[in-house]
């Protein structure tokens, strides 16, 4: 009973924004522990080789997926390919996100579209056209998952000047929460991720390491009641725990991954 908690061997996981960064770190760890993982991004070169790369790593099946998510169009796309490929959908990691950052007097309405239409439409969207995916695996024993990642940006004041961004995560956090509500009934749990700082290609634009995640964290790592930024492992670990047994009575939450930046400090 005990000893398959966390098993999620067999699974079908679709993970977007999956060719680097946390999307990245949730499809390593899927891999690793038994499912088969899909992976999307808008950028069709980087989506392949993180695809290839990872199953050398960790063994397994990884397909990539390439999609833009910004609009109803690139969803249903993305839909329509998965469903000529499988019959059911285990677990959905709604993680294709972006971020804009100007000054307050100079922010463009491209910034703040460009965010929310990613970040809060786009996951709408996919969900919507996922759900005969969803449902078809889903069952009273054996619920279907989707995780929606946010960001304790959605949570407290972000320190950059990124305006759209925290209100796109705050959106998707309650997003959540409304799904959650209207899918529970079809054995489709939905739960959040709000990540804090870890080595990715986001964080290091702005923190001035211009997108390589190959530098000196320790100035962000002090700021963190851990002292660290996170790891692979604690994203996927979380991840893993939503989408098996283990996860299963824990419905509509939005759940911080940060070290305690979000609240202890």
């Amino acid at each position: 009973m005990f000893d398959k908690l966390f098993d999620i061997q067999g699974k079908v996981a679709l993970v977007t924004g999956g060719s680097r960064g946390i999307g990245e770190m949730i499809a390593a760890g899927f891999l690793a522990n038994g499912a088969k993982v899909y992976i999307s991004s808008r950028k069709a070169d980087a989506c392949v080789a993180t695809a290839a790369r990872l199953e050398a790593e960790h063994g397994g099946q990884c397909i990539a997926l390439p999609a833009n998510l910004s609009d109803v169009e690139g969803c249903q796309a993305l839909a329509e390919q998965l469903m000529t490929l499988e019959s059911k959908l285990d677990i959905l990691i709604n993680n294709a996100g972006v971020s804009w950052g100007a000054p307050l007097d100079e922010f463009p309405e491209l910034g703040w579209d460009k965010v929310m239409d990613t970040n809060v439409k786009g996951v709408f969207f996919l969900t919507q056209k996922l759900l005969p995916l969803l449902r078809a695996s889903a069952s009273a024993d054996k619920p279907a998952r989707v995780v929606n990642v946010g960001s304790i940006d959605g949570i407290k004041n972000p320190v950059f000047e990124t305006f759209s961004y925290g209100p796109s995560k705050a959106a998707l956090h309650h997003l959540t929460r409304g799904l959650a509500l209207h899918l529970s009934k079809d054995n489709i749990i939905v739960n959040a991720i709000a990540p804090g700082p870890f080595p990715t290609w986001m964080l290091s634009t702005g923190v001035g390491g211009g997108g390589d995640t190959d530098i000196d964290w320790s100035s962000v790592a002090n700021n963190n009641p851990r002292k660290r930024v996170g790891t692979p492992e604690d994203i996927a670990g979380l991840a893993i725990f939503l989408c098996s047994r283990a996860g299963e009575f824990t419905v509509g939450e939005v759940i911080t991954c940060d070290g305690g930046s979000a609240y202890a400090t």
